[in-house]
């Protein structure tokens, strides 16, 4: 950590720190597919077949999707409204903002059917003759990654700058590490024909692990600010006794 540390960079809201645990948890829906979805492929499906058109529950699936990109966004909007700005952070909750974008993109552009679960649609998909909103879902996919690991990277790096958020200073910059690292993976499992579907899910697990230690973080600002301020009004009572 930068031995020049800095003043601290405010608190937001409860509500805010709220979002972000709600943006988590809705972005895990994919652990509910042992129930709503056995009959994909957990080891080699893609986890966007789970919100695929022509399945049931993609609903399910496709609203998480949507849940976390409105809170990240509104996470993303209120902690730079009300937060010290500073360039690494900035550009952190900035890709934050980004990610839920993306993340919106995956929820309204989803998949026509699942390729590893019916021949016929993977045969659809092989010979392009799959709607636009099919072909497009790998393009938010994919920057959701990116973005989601550019918001985890700059806000670790601002964290270990700044002096701020101990969580992300030791966690942030290693589930950025570990999403880039499954990203490519992913990329060696479609070659192979193999693992997809479990690489994958890891990869998004990441990613919830990055929106909890955000939560954390922040909430730890805020319950230090929180105990500061009592104590210094205790001390200001105890000098007027």
């Amino acid at each position: 950590m930068d031995s020049d540390v800095r003043e601290g960079p405010g608190v937001v809201p409860m509500r805010v720190i709220v979002l972000a645990l709600v943006a988590a948890i809705s972005y895990s829906t994919f652990f509910l597919e042992n129930v709503l979805s056995p009959k994909l492929d957990f080891l080699n499906g893609y986890v966007s077949e789970l919100s695929a058109v022509d399945q049931p529950f993609h609903l399910v699936y496709s609203g998480g999707d949507f849940i976390t990109g409105v809170l990240s966004i509104l996470v993303s909007v209120a902690t730079l409204r009300r937060l010290t700005r500073k360039p690494l952070a900035t550009a952190g909750w900035a890709f934050l903002g980004l990610f839920g974008v993306c993340a919106i993109g995956d929820a309204s552009f989803p998949l026509d059917c699942a390729p590893s679960l019916e021949t016929w649609c993977a045969l659809r998909e092989r010979s392009e003759n799959v709607s636009f909103s099919h072909e497009f879902h790998s393009v938010t996919s994919s920057a959701v990654i990116v973005c989601g690991v550019a918001a985890l990277l700059l806000l670790s790096l601002a964290a270990r700058r700044y002096g701020w958020w101990p969580a992300l200073a030791r966690w942030g910059w290693l589930l950025a590490l570990a999403e880039t690292v499954f990203a490519l993976s992913t990329l060696g499992a479609m070659y192979l024909g193999q693992w997809l579907g479990i690489v994958q899910r890891v990869q998004i697990t990441v990613l919830c692990l990055g929106l909890l230690t955000i939560a954390w973080a922040l909430y730890s600002d805020r319950r230090d600010a929180t105990r500061d301020a009592r104590e210094t009004s205790a001390a200001r009572e105890g000098a007027c006794l």
